[in-house]
Order: structure tokens, then C-alpha cells, then sequence
């Protein structure tokens, strides 16, 4: 036989039954050399001096620790320090009552520098929301005014969403303009929120701390306002216009808030 491209030889020998199915027909190989195809080793394929290029990996070592921080570095932008600012009245008389619990209860008390005007020494006012707007304000409240209910003690309820007044009143008391709701008054001092008042329920404590408030009968319900507190204003039945017969004119109540509400005069003593 003769030889294909100098470099592979066909040998054959013979054997019975067609041509196309004998296996005995043989490429014997020598060693070809292959050769590299210029354009699969140009230097255009070859990243790696591109990426040592502009990301510098020769100094951060071969480590995979070190190309990682080369990157975070490129991308990253540098930390700003953020002055923190400084701490309210509020949140500076709630640090001094979480440090009290540890030494009893009249601490608690005694470590509140808030107090509201005098005539608040002898109940507990809560002042809270009665909308539903945001759930879970309204559930803390609620959960706040049964908390202390099950008490059986008088609680002064100043709800925010019936009287503005009462608002500018919490604001100017705690030194703040956004206030939280509930919050909670105990013989004219201030206690906490939702989260002391259940924290201390829990342990046992918030009973103490009620001892010498009148108590009131059990299931008591005002039979004048049905426990909302509020009633329409007598005087302008809740128009908020009175009619002045010097003037001739319509004048704006003054007995009754912005709503044409008034406090209930047999549950706010």
C-alpha cells in the first residue's frame, strides 16, 4: 500500500466478506505534530496582563484573600464618620428607669425627672390614641388600658385623636415634638410606654407601684358617655358656632374643643 501524507500507512490483509465491514484494515499513525493555530495563542486572548493591568493583583499577592480585597477597595467607597446626636429629655429619663429597676419601686418613681403639672399626684393618666390608623399603636394602647383596668384603679384618659390639646400638652411635657403612644403618668411622674407597662405587669411590679390610688368598683362603666370620655358640647350642641346677639354675628364656641367635644363631667374628676 501506499502511504497518506508521508505519515500515516494503511496495511491490510485478507479476509473473507465484504470490504466495507473489514475491521482488519488499520491506520497506523507515527507521530504527527500538531501544530498551534496562531489565533488561538494570539496576545489579544490573553487576559491576564490585561486584568494585572488595571487591577494590580500582582501586589495583593495570588491569594484569593488578596484579590478580594483589591476589589472591595476599587468599589467601596470610604466610611463617613456620623456624629450621633445628642440624647433627648425623653430617652435620657427612660435610660434612668431601665438603671432603677434593680432597686425597687419606688426608685422607679423616684428616678423620673418628667412630671406632669400638679394635680396628677393622686391617679395614673395614660394619654393614647383611639384611631386605628396604624395597628400597631392602637393594639399598645389598648393592651395599656387593660392593663390597667384589671388594676381597678382611676385612670385619667386623655386620648389624642378626641382633643388636640392634649397633644401640645404631652409635647411640652416630655420636651418633644414626635411623641410615641401610649404613655403612661403614675402619680404625676413619668413611667414609660407600652413595653414598661407590660414588662412591669409581668414581673409583678406595676402592683406596687399602684398601692395607695383610690380603686373603683368593679365593672365600673360611666352610665353619661359610655367610657368614651367625651360628650357634645351643650352649649353649641357640637357646632362650634354660637350666634352673639351684641354683634349679630357667629362666633366660634369656647367651651368646646376643635371636635365640638367636651370632657364628660361625672368620669373626669
Amino acid at each position: 500500500m501506499s502511504l497518506i501524507d508521508g505519515n500515516c500507512e494503511i496495511s491490510t490483509t485478507k479476509s473473507k466478506g465484504s470490504s466495507v465491514l473489514n475491521r482488519a484494515v488499520t491506520f497506523h499513525a507515527s507521530a504527527f505534530q500538531f501544530q498551534k493555530k496562531p489565533y488561538m495563542y494570539s496576545a489579544a486572548f490573553d487576559r491576564s496582563s490585561s486584568t494585572k493591568k488595571w487591577f494590580n493583583f500582582e501586589s495583593a499577592g495570588d491569594s484569593i484573600k488578596g484579590k478580594v480585597r483589591q476589589l472591595r477597595n476599587l468599589f467601596e467607597s470610604p466610611k463617613i464618620p456620623v456624629s450621633l446626636p445628642e440624647a433627648s429629655p425623653l430617652s435620657q429619663a427612660s435610660s434612668k428607669l431601665k438603671h432603677a429597676k434593680s432597686f425597687g419601686t419606688e426608685s422607679i418613681l423616684d428616678a423620673s425627672t418628667i412630671r406632669l403639672p400638679p394635680g396628677n399626684e393622686d391617679r395614673v393618666v395614660v394619654y393614647f390614641t383611639s384611631l386605628r390608623g396604624v395597628r400597631r399603636t392602637y393594639e399598645d394602647c389598648y393592651a395599656v388600658r387593660m392593663i390597667l383596668k384589671g388594676y381597678r384603679v382611676y385612670v385619667d384618659e386623655r386620648d389624642l385623636s378626641m382633643d388636640s390639646a392634649y397633644r401640645k400638652e404631652l409635647q411640652s411635657v416630655l420636651g418633644e415634638k414626635n411623641v410615641t403612644l401610649p404613655q403612661v403618668f403614675i402619680k404625676g411622674r413619668y413611667l414609660g410606654g407600652a413595653d414598661v407597662i407590660r414588662h412591669l405587669n409581668e414581673m409583678g411590679e406595676l402592683r406596687k407601684l399602684l398601692e395607695g390610688l383610690p380603686r373603683m368598683e368593679g365593672r365600673f362603666v360611666c352610665d353619661t358617655c359610655n367610657d368614651v370620655r367625651f360628650l357634645p358640647c351643650s352649649t353649641c350642641s357640637g357646632s362650634r358656632k354660637v350666634f352673639d346677639e351684641d354683634g349679630g354675628l357667629m362666633k366660634r364656641c369656647s367651651v368646646c374643643n376643635e371636635n365640638g367635644l367636651i370632657r364628660c363631667p361625672a368620669c373626669s374628676q
